[in-house]
């Protein structure tokens, strides 16, 4: 019979890119969930919650993380400028998921084999901040056809993380 559903651990080779996320202020604790899963999905290296008072364990966040924030690699820091800092030493290229006045739609990214890449994305109200803006090499945006000029900061990232990983998932 086709058409019947896989059971969910069937035919994916598990992949691990050199991108991190670094979050500027995200603090919903139903988007860092859905962060941690997408991440895991991806096979990201690692997150960053950037900001004050941001509150990465709380039970929604584990409702919706189901487990994934056991398994992805996470940090925590009140300042995100040091810590893009530290990025930028390390080699990666720093990118900002935002529309601004030179972004380039993430589909027409196209990464280097050997890149490593830090994603910066912000909290829904404020998006990433125009501090952090000022360090990125590149600003990427995921071209909407609506009325509306953004989405959900977890759909917005798993967007572009497919669009980024898809490249490579031939490559490596």
């Amino acid at each position: 019979m086709s058409g019947q559903q896989l059971h969910h651990h069937t035919g994916f080779v598990k992949k691990r890119f050199p991108i991190s996320l670094i979050c500027d202020n995200v603090n919903s604790p139903a988007n860092i969930g859905s962060i941690f899963r997408i991440a895991d999905s991806f096979g990201i290296e690692q997150i960053y919650f950037c900001g004050e008072d941001i509150t990465v364990v709380s039970k929604r966040m584990q409702r919706t993380a189901r487990s994934t924030h056991k398994v992805v690699a996470y940090k925590q820091s009140e300042h995100i400028i040091s810590i893009i800092n530290e990025f930028i030493s390390d080699g990666y290229t720093i990118m900002a998921l935002e529309i601004t006045n030179d972004s380039i739609p993430v589909s027409e990214y196209r990464a280097d084999v050997d890149e490593k890449i830090a994603l910066i994305i912000g909290e829904e109200n404020f998006g990433v901040s125009e501090e952090v803006l000022k360090m990125v090499k590149q600003s990427i945006h995921i071209n909407m056809y609506g009325n509306n000029s953004s989405m959900n900061v977890a759909t917005a990232t798993g967007i572009a993380l497919y669009e980024i990983t898809k490249q490579w998932g031939i490559k490596f």
